[in-house]
């Protein structure tokens, strides 16, 4: 546990910290290209381009995309706390039953012993339905705006290397391009990586010396096997689980897009 509490502290600073270099880079870009242009394209009732407004309006903007991207941040990175978390626990019960069905030597197992390890198998589902409940909407509103931006942000890259002033579009573009693709990619590897997990709990029981039991033990400890092969994952909107094909698939259709859009 102590290896995910560290393993969860250097994503959460990783994935913040690129979010916020993202809108640093954007705010740099806009600067180098020196026409007085502001962060976000808006209508304002007043003149911005003149000292002091334009300043003041420029940093407001910059603080609001610095916290709208902390947000975003935070919010993948507690998934990541959150699914790494679930990996722990599944890696303890699985140590547990090693523990108390070893290969080495038969052993009598009481029934509390087993009924323990159920009553924590069920608590992991538990959770991992809450994450479920938590992220399913989520996921489902960032794998299709993930797709549409990745695709927009995909051809002004391609049309700012070919143009010959492209080079600020290109510092504005190019980090927010990596942090949406680590922002899709979390989301499809949390379903991924709770898929393989659950499968490793059926995995350990059955690597154990189930058929030195009773009957009665075994029937239970099956009950655990058959559970376990139900997989736990987060799926998009109730209907399709989060997966690395997934993500494989949104680099595929952005790709698709931003070839029919640069040929048009």
């Amino acid at each position: 546990m102590n290896n995910v509490a560290n393993l969860s502290h250097r994503f959460s600073n990783l994935i913040i910290g690129l979010h916020s270099m993202a809108v640093l880079f954007y705010g740099i870009g806009v600067i180098a290209a020196a026409n007085r242009e502001l962060f976000l394209k808006m209508e304002l009732p007043f003149y911005s381009g003149m000292s002091p407004i334009y300043e003041v309006v420029m940093t407001t903007q910059f603080l609001h995309q610095m916290t709208a991207a902390t947000v975003i941040g935070v919010l993948s990175a507690l998934l990541v706390t959150l699914v790494l978390h679930v990996g722990g626990q599944v890696d303890i019960l699985r140590e547990k039953l090693l523990v108390i069905l070893p290969k080495e030597k038969k052993t009598s197992v009481s029934m509390i012993m087993i009924g323990s390890l159920i009553r924590k198998h069920q608590n992991i589902i538990v959770f991992t339905e809450k994450i479920e409940n938590l992220y399913s909407y989520i996921a489902l509103a960032q794998f299709i705006s993930n797709t549409l931006v990745i695709c927009c942000l995909g051809f002004i890259i391609v049309n700012s290397i070919s143009a010959n002033e492209g080079s600020s579009m290109l510092v504005r573009s190019l980090l927010f391009y990596i942090v949406i693709n680590l922002e899709a990619f979390i989301f499809c590897f949390a379903g991924e990586y709770l898929s393989i997990k659950s499968k490793m709990i059926g995995d350990a029981a059955y690597e154990s010396l189930w058929y030195d039991l009773t009957p009665s033990e075994n029937r239970i400890l099956l009950f655990l096997i058959m559970r376990s092969q139900k997989q736990m994952t987060i799926t998009v909107g109730k209907f399709m689980n989060l997966s690395l094909q997934q993500f494989a698939n949104i680099i595929k259709s952005s790709a698709s897009y931003v070839s029919v859009l640069h040929a048009l």
